[in-house]
């Protein structure tokens, strides 16, 4: 083993002194997943992060995934500002895509891997309890008018039972949780990833939550990679944010981390999962490969 690779392993050593018997959310975008090779490396990082003793917990999205098989079946898709709205045809399309292709891919990549895995949905042990989300008055910024919308089959949620989630954790298991919850008459709703992870880190107590996404992380200059944010603090977050200084499409997204930081989760990660080893950089050298943003 060359010096370079030995220096590596002794720089990662506090990490992994520090990081044992913690947990990490790690929240997975559908463009990470939709590539067999990254998704594979993906998750040999992730068994490796388990088996030096770092509890795992995965949330998965694939709205890319679920908007190809939706047209595919000539089922029109309706996007506000980003959001999706899901009529009853788009959500029988999103529980197989999230509930079935991706979490199969997902679980069967980990095991490949090597790592013991559990399917879930937001479903199952009543794990997210929602309600479907009211008629809101959004301004459409492609018209500049505000409309009134009705997201259709779309859920916020109202409370978390991560009792299940505990369970698996401390029986050595990864869960894999796709973005889909239910009310108490069992009525299914789609759910937005980033805001289950976000929940799911905070119930958990996590140390860190990881959202691997397709950019390197916080980018002053989105064109210029070197002019990315190596750490940030939630205050410094909302001067960003403040100050739209960040792509329109990372505002609500740090909006969001410095609001998680705030309510006990000690760390939150934007790296790009299409990159190999970034996981691993991010959580086991100084230097890193995303953004964290910290208290």
């Amino acid at each position: 083993m060359s010096q370079e690779r030995l220096d590596l392993l002794r720089e990662a050593l506090p990490y992994i002194q520090r990081f044992k018997n913690k947990t990490f959310v790690v929240k997975l975008s559908g463009k990470v997943t939709e590539d067999q090779d990254q998704l594979n490396s993906l998750a040999e990082e992730i068994t490796l992060c388990q088996q030096v003793g770092i509890h795992l917990a995965i949330i998965h999205g694939g709205g890319k995934q679920l908007t190809a098989i939706a047209e595919r079946l000539g089922i029109e898709q309706r996007l506000v500002n980003g959001r999706r709205v899901t009529d009853a045809d788009t959500l029988e399309v999103a529980k197989m895509v999230f509930a079935g292709q991706i979490n199969l891919d997902i679980l069967a990549a980990l095991r490949r891997a090597g790592a013991e895995t559990v399917g879930l949905s937001g479903v199952d042990g009543n794990i997210i309890h929602a309600r479907r989300r009211e008629i809101q008055n959004v301004l459409n910024q492609d018209t500049g008018l505000v409309e009134a919308v009705d997201f259709g089959h779309v859920g916020d949620i109202v409370e978390l039972n991560v009792r299940l989630l505990r369970l698996l954790l401390d029986n050595s298991y990864i869960p894999v949780v796709s973005s889909l919850g239910a009310d108490e008459q069992g009525n299914v709703y789609n759910i937005n990833a980033d805001t289950i992870a976000a929940e799911i880190a905070v119930h958990l107590n996590a140390e860190k939550l990881i959202i691997l996404t397709d950019v390197d992380g916080i980018l002053l200059d989105r064109a210029d990679p070197s002019s990315r944010i190596s750490r940030l603090t939630a205050a410094d977050a909302d001067r960003l944010v403040g100050d739209k200084v960040v792509s329109s499409g990372m505002l609500p997204k740090l909006a969001a981390i410095a609001h998680l930081i705030r309510r006990g989760v000690r760390s939150a990660h934007i790296i790009n999962g299409s990159k190999r080893n970034a996981l691993l950089n991010e959580v086991f050298t100084d230097q890193g490969a995303g953004t964290m943003v910290t208290g």
